[in-house]
């Protein structure tokens, strides 16, 4: 049978221009970008373009834009860094309970290793995160809010313009991680108010190994990586010219994607007929209506999503608990939710993306009613 991707959400294929622009970069722009030789300008205007091409889409300046090799390095560097940054002083964070793993290990890393108290926020039943309490739990030595602006499990997006107003009011840095809203949502960092910003390209049809980090300017922190002074001092390492055009490209794609209406109507439809045959054996997780408009994640009550992934081996898809000797592990983002063990283990994620058709969620409804 056809096999049908719908896990956009753990990464996407490359678009055709993107691959594109790969195969023009790999025969024209071999030298080193930091040679000032003939071979080495081009890879210098495609890096510096690459960066203006990323700064554009979240509304930012060339300059506070570096490249890394995806989002958990972004992630580590912010999160290490702003510790770095304040060593000698009682080091407090505060995150949320439902963040990526990219998130949350290096932030237990930094408790064990480095002393750093962390509060891990909780959410309401649909995932999202109040303000108030990110405010509650600031104190004299937070030195950084860590909130990702929509799950990656659930696409639930957080309040982040009104939590951004909380940490300006007390001059804390704010870092979102924006890997699964960029291209789905306008993501603009002067209106979501974060000095830190997480890309990664396999989200938003890039390759995988390259990620871009946003710095506020006036936000400074400790390079990641050391060694020659590339990217502004702020990460050694010769710049990968063909990733970074390659990001670029995909983000100068998102400015223009006009797919995300139809996308957001084909999820739609698709959740109405999950209603309309299987009624109250599914139920929604995540927020109804503050969600990514390509992610649908639903529990099919009585079963188990690893179960019915195994039944449908065709579809590509995510499930949100492991299952092993007759004990269920559910995802850290369901159990910050409070959703209960018998409803979370049954849960699957759709992530529809720019290639998904009707005719792939007519396909997968079929082969949904034969194994239920």
């Amino acid at each position: 049978m056809k096999k049908i991707y719908m896990d956009f959400n753990a990464s996407t294929p490359l678009a055709p221009e993107v691959k594109q622009i790969i195969n023009d970069l790999g025969d024209g722009a071999y030298g080193n970008p930091s040679a000032s030789h003939w071979a080495g300008s081009p890879a210098k205007m495609a890096v510096e373009k690459a960066r203006q091409q990323v700064a554009s889409l979240i509304g930012a300046a060339s300059e506070e834009v570096i490249f890394t090799s995806g989002g958990t390095e972004s992630n580590n560097h912010v999160l290490k860094g702003i510790v770095e940054a304040n060593h000698r002083k009682k080091t407090h964070i505060v995150t949320t309970k439902a963040e990526h793993p990219a998130i949350l290990e290096p932030c237990r890393y930094l408790e064990k290793k480095h002393g750093v108290s962390v509060t891990y926020i909780d959410t309401d039943t649909y995932g999202q995160i109040h303000p108030e309490d990110i405010k509650k739990a600031i104190t004299d030595n937070t030195i950084l809010v860590s909130v990702m602006h929509a799950n990656n499990e659930t696409g639930t997006i957080q309040p982040l313009e009104e939590i951004a107003e909380i940490t300006r009011r007390h001059s804390i840095p704010f870092h979102t991680d924006a890997s699964q809203s960029l291209g789905k949502i306008p993501v603009n960092v002067d209106k979501l108010g974060v000095d830190f910003l997480t890309i990664a390209g396999h989200k938003i049809y890039a390759p995988k190994g390259i990620g871009a980090l946003y710095m506020r300017s006036g936000c400074t922190l400790p390079s990641f990586m050391h060694g020659a002074g590339h990217e502004q001092g702020r990460r050694a390492g010769t710049e990968n010219v063909i990733l970074a055009g390659a990001l670029g490209q995909a983000c100068e794609s998102a400015k223009q994607d006009h797919n995300i209406k139809r996308i957001k109507e084909l999820r739609d439809q698709f959740w109405v007929e999950l209603q309309e045959t299987f009624g109250s054996l599914v139920h929604l997780n995540g927020h109804p209506n503050q969600r990514l408009p390509n992610t649908l994640n639903v529990s099919f009550i009585g079963y188990t999503g690893q179960e019915i992934l195994e039944r449908v081996p065709e579809l590509a898809a995510s499930t949100g608990a492991a299952c092993h000797s007759g004990t269920v592990q559910l995802s850290s983002v369901l159990e910050a939710m409070g959703v209960d063990e018998e409803t979370g283990k049954g849960a699957v994620r759709f992530s529809l993306g720019r290639y998904s058709e009707e005719k792939d969620v007519r396909v997968v409804m079929e082969r949904l009613k034969e194994v239920l």
